[in-house]
């Protein structure tokens, strides 16, 4: 038997090309067990109706949308976003400490307040392709230096891959968000990911939410997937 968490760790990437498919999938998974994310694509797509839709169904949503522009105009995204009542929004940590503190703001003056968190280093991203883009410094190294930034900008976490993890708890402390995708088990395909940890390993490492994708929503059965992970997590 499954003993859903009191607040689900896991966050279920609905990568999906139309609203049609996005609820066909949702309708496959179970809220007491996960939250959701809408990402560019879904959103693009389908625009504020895919976060009603799965909000509907239950499902608390994280709007994945990476805002990443000059201070006044993400704050307004920030704003407009927190106005579609979702748990959770992300900007990129890249833009710099006046951006991360206009939208700390914006965020922090919403009736609904969801929580704010900063993407450091994607996690397609290695050592030579963030050479090639002109950081000279690490993976490890940069995700760090963003983190500190979006802490001290006031946002709740960050964005990091599963290996950055243990470091940003020590640096940050029990209080900062880390949300971690990236997440495969040993049997799963990395597919473009290439700094990846199994889901009780990143749980146990420090994370506090877990953002899976193509392991539950590639799966013959996306329920039963999503229980075998959730199962695997007790203890972690």
């Amino acid at each position: 038997m499954i003993h859903p968490a009191p607040t689900p760790r896991i966050v279920v990437a609905v990568d999906r090309p139309d609203l049609g498919q996005a609820v066909a999938l949702a309708d496959r998974l179970d809220p007491t067990l996960c939250r959701l994310k809408v990402g560019m694509e879904l959103f693009t797509a389908a625009g504020p109706a895919a976060v009603e839709a799965l909000q509907k169904r239950g499902f608390e949503v994280f709007l994945d949308l990476k805002f990443h522009d000059i201070p006044n105009t993400v704050a307004g995204a920030c704003r407009s976003a927190a106005a579609l009542g979702v748990w959770m929004i992300n900007v990129h940590a890249g833009g710099g400490p006046r951006m991360l503190a206009a939208a700390a703001e914006a965020v922090g003056a919403a009736s609904h307040r969801p929580l704010l968190v900063g993407v450091t280093v994607l996690t397609s991203l290695d050592q030579a392709e963030l050479a090639a883009v002109g950081v000279a410094a690490s993976p490890a190294e940069q995700v760090l230096r963003l983190a500190r930034c979006c802490a001290d900008a006031g946002l709740d976490g960050v964005v990091c891959s599963p290996l950055e993890i243990a470091p940003l708890r020590a640096a940050l402390g029990s209080d900062f968000k880390l949300v971690t995708p990236g997440i495969r088990g040993p049997g799963d395909a990395v597919d473009d990911q290439r700094r990846t940890l199994a889901p009780a390993a990143a749980l146990a490492a420090g994370a506090d939410y877990l953002v899976i994708g193509r392991p539950i929503t590639g799966a013959a059965d996306p329920l039963a997937a999503l229980q075998a992970i959730t199962a695997s997590l007790d203890g972690a």
